[in-house]
């Protein structure tokens, strides 16, 4: 079986390649097509937007995190039953680590034999674009640029000049001119823009990208150049969240355990292939609303990434939960927390001067300061004494934060950062009984034991005796 596929990228970072590319996937899902989105790294911002505008969960490549092999079984794997797929690069599209290009977008897309369709932004140029175009075309030339989409074009003239120049120079088809338009913007942050989940409209923001696309761009075009690249190509291998997908997956018989997922506006970082992983491990998933709810009977629980000093009053107002998680810690349920969860379980979140109380299983406070302490990816090395991870493993991740610890001491440390900043540049991970904390986002396809060892854990926990403590 061979599909449709493709990536969007574009010569640099805002150019306007993802308000495209969920333009694109909702204007290929109108028309009956089952499309599957990815995302080019380790982002959760992007592809919630791509999640909903498709109707499909957007899967993450990361070449980083995933050896050749895992990236190619990724991207089939999702790509079962689907009609196309479309990857959203990330940064540039040569963008890499090293100068021998590794891991970039371009590579990607080589590896994967999916053809690239670049997005530049036009603004304040006509004729010299197609000295770009002609510039990324030919920097790698087996990358395979298939076609162009000029972005922020001011009118017909400019419009004109830019098709004439491109298809005279380039050799490759202008697949469409879309206007500036300030109505496509999307709420930013410091870490990107604001997930699909927070942004007040979100649905209606990602139906004027499809109208915009459908209006300025040749959808069936795309769409023709998509079916071309899948001739030969084995692929053997209303809103949509993860919440929805993932709890139609198939479980497992073997265990029989409930985890529990926060998962709402403050903690909306997880990876779909995560929760999959922990549900064909044998686990039954049960989302929780900290804002709201109280702690159901859980077997584990699961914390994720997100913005918990953004909603840090509402945190601290459903004491009930905070006590609850509190008493279950010490009572040995698995618990494994990722950034915002690590802020969580500490004792208090402090923001502008202000302190908010937490769920207090770790005394360490966390301090919200202007600047980034740890930014991009981590490799770690598990020490004695982490309930998840043997001695000596070594993990792959991504991390992204504004917050530091007071109180932290490094001897008590879970894990050793080979790459990265952790903690406090040496060191990450704090534990106590079977909870484990970290700034580290693993992805279960870079740690294939992960989501059995969690699982198995929180059955071990299951079938012992509860010991009250007070």
């Amino acid at each position: 079986m061979s599909i449709a596929s493709l990536m969007i990228a574009a010569p640099q970072g805002r150019s306007g390649k993802t308000t495209i590319s969920m333009g694109l996937c909702a204007a290929l899902r109108k028309r009956g097509l089952k499309v599957k989105p990815f995302k080019k790294g380790p982002d959760y911002i992007d592809p919630s937007w791509l999640t909903a505008a498709a109707g499909h969960i957007c899967g993450n490549l990361d070449p980083f995190m995933f050896g050749e092999t895992t990236l190619k079984q990724a991207f089939t794997r999702g790509c079962e039953n689907m009609d196309i797929a479309m990857i959203e690069a990330s940064m540039g599209l040569y963008d890499s680590s090293g100068e021998d290009g590794i891991g970039s977008s371009a590579w990607l897309a080589r590896l994967l034999k999916v053809p690239v369709i670049l997005v530049v932004n036009a603004a304040r140029m006509s004729r010299s674009a197609a000295a770009m175009v002609s510039g990324y075309i030919n920097f790698e030339p087996d990358t395979g640029i298939a076609g162009v989409i000029l972005n922020n074009v001011a009118g017909q003239r400019h419009r004109n000049k830019l098709i004439t120049a491109i298809e005279k120079h380039c050799g490759i088809p202008v697949l469409g001119c879309v206007p500036s338009d300030k109505r496509l913007a999307l709420e930013e942050r410091h870490i990107g823009i604001v997930p699909f989940i927070e942004q007040d409209g979100s649905a209606g923001k990602i139906g004027k990208a499809c109208a915009i696309v459908e209006n300025n761009v040749d959808v069936q075009q795309v769409l023709d150049l998509a079916k071309a690249a899948a001739k030969g190509i084995s692929a053997d291998g209303k809103q949509v969240d993860i919440i929805s997908h993932t709890a139609a997956s198939k479980q497992s018989p073997m265990a029989n355990v409930d985890i529990g997922v926060l998962y709402d506006r403050a903690f909306s970082f997880y990876y779909p292939d995560n929760l999959e992983a922990l549900q064909n491990a044998g686990a039954r998933l049960i989302f929780i609303n900290s804002f709201t709810d109280n702690l159901p009977d859980v077997d584990g629980l699961y914390i994720g990434g997100g913005f918990p000093e953004l909603y840090a009053a509402q945190l601290e107002a459903n004491a009930v939960l905070r006590r609850d998680i509190a008493r279950a810690a010490r009572q040995g349920l698995p618990i494994y927390a990722e950034c915002a969860g690590l802020m969580y379980l500490c004792r208090a979140i402090i923001k502008d001067n202000r302190r908010y109380h937490m769920a207090g299983i770790f005394d360490q406070e966390v301090e919200i300061i202007a600047r980034p302490q740890g930014h991009g990816y981590m490799v770690v090395e598990a020490r004695k004494g982490n309930p998840y991870f043997r001695p000596g493993a070594i993990l792959k991740g991504h991390e992204f934060h504004y917050s530091r610890l007071i109180g932290y001491k490094a001897s008590n440390a879970k894990f050793e950062v080979i790459r990265g900043h952790g903690i406090d540049g040496r060191t990450d991970g704090m534990a106590i009984n079977n909870t484990l904390a970290t700034y580290l986002h693993l992805h279960a396809l870079s740690a294939p034991g992960w989501a059995d060892d969690f699982v198995n854990l929180s059955l071990s926990h299951k079938m012992k005796p509860v010991k009250t403590l007070i």
